[in-house]
């Protein structure tokens, strides 16, 4: 009975023993004793994150174009870094885009005064309408003429332009006639995107006035099919090709110009847009068999193609460094 007793005590301690010696070992090889070093607990995986969201940048752009010109531009914002096509330092007449330039410089030059009712009405059709009419009366009131400055020079509301904005490429039209002419002034797309950087922050319209240029210019209306004589609808291109989680993040104030010009036969379509964040501009020139909705789709292109992530990017899910599992 003894020696069954002490029999079952031994085994006892055998067993205690094997127990006690599990978890010693397990402790010595999760101390830095596992594969590659690491620690032997479990690590759970990295949540995934989401993608950042959508803006405009710099890429390759890609456009089955068919006509005389065709240039773009985009200006980061955070950065003053401009990309765009090879041809972007190139000119073509800016049309209706400079009025908005044209407000701004007026208002600018008012300081802290209110403009008179008239020309305040007039300011606000030449953005929001692309009125010819209220386009002139601002374009006098803020010192400019159509008759053409000697020795070649621009007038003076395109010189204050090219002075305050840095614009490095503007000069006065050159068609026979029409030298004078706002509508003629000749400007690449680099420099129409740094005329909407210059409108955005303020060096354009001054402190009093940036922000009522911008909500006008936000609130551009009617389509490519409302079309008059002196005025017409002028929301569409660069906007019709932004996603909405871009356009949600905060207004887009755009100004468009077109025109059917006899002299070239081409229209002269241009598309200004401008955020927080990036200023994007887009020129043509095409045969006016061609309708104004080819060049609205042409800009619309552009933007959609410079929109990175892409809407619907996959989550991003972080890796587990190598050797850690």
């Amino acid at each position: 009975m003894r020696s069954r007793v002490i029999m079952v005590l031994a085994v006892m301690a055998v067993l205690l023993g094997a127990g006690l010696l599990v978890p010693a070992a397990y402790a010595r090889l999760s101390d830095g004793g596992g594969v590659g070093g690491g620690a032997g607990e479990l690590v759970p995986a990295p949540a995934p994150t989401e993608p950042p969201a959508p803006t405009l940048a710099a890429g390759p752009v890609s456009v089955n174009f068919k006509g005389e010109f065709f240039g773009w531009a985009l200006l980061d914002r955070e950065t003053d870094k401009i990309a765009g096509s090879k041809n972007m330092a190139s000119t073509s007449s800016t049309e209706s885009m400079l009025k908005a330039w044209i407000v701004s410089d007026y208002l600018r030059q008012l300081g802290d005064k209110e403009p008179t009712a008239t020309l305040k009405k007039a300011a606000s059709t030449a953005i929001r309408d692309s009125s010819d009419d209220g386009a002139n009366k601002v374009y006098a009131a803020a010192g400019g003429s159509y008759r053409a400055p000697a020795g070649g020079q621009p007038g003076p509301v395109i010189k204050r332009a090219i002075s305050i904005c840095g614009l490095t490429d503007t000069k006065r039209g050159n068609v026979p006639g029409y030298e004078g002419w706002w509508s003629f002034t000749r400007m690449s797309p680099r420099d129409a995107v740094r005329l909407g950087d210059c409108i955005a922050d303020g060096r354009a319209a001054g402190p009093k006035w940036t922000k009522w240029v911008l909500d006008e210019m936000a609130k551009v209306r009617g389509s490519v099919s409302q079309q008059q004589a002196r005025s017409g609808g002028g929301k569409w291109g660069i906007v019709d090709g932004l996603p909405a989680e871009i356009k949600a993040q905060g207004p887009v104030s755009i100004k468009n110009g077109w025109t059917v010009l006899n002299y070239d036969g081409n229209w002269h379509v241009n598309c200004l847009a401008v955020t927080d964040k990036w200023s994007l501009a887009v020129m043509l020139r095409y045969p006016q068999s061609q309708k104004l909705t080819y060049g609205a789709k042409v800009c619309a292109s552009v933007a959609t193609q410079l929109v990175t992530p892409q809407p619907g990017a996959a989550l991003k899910v972080p890796q587990q460094p190598v050797g850690k599992l």
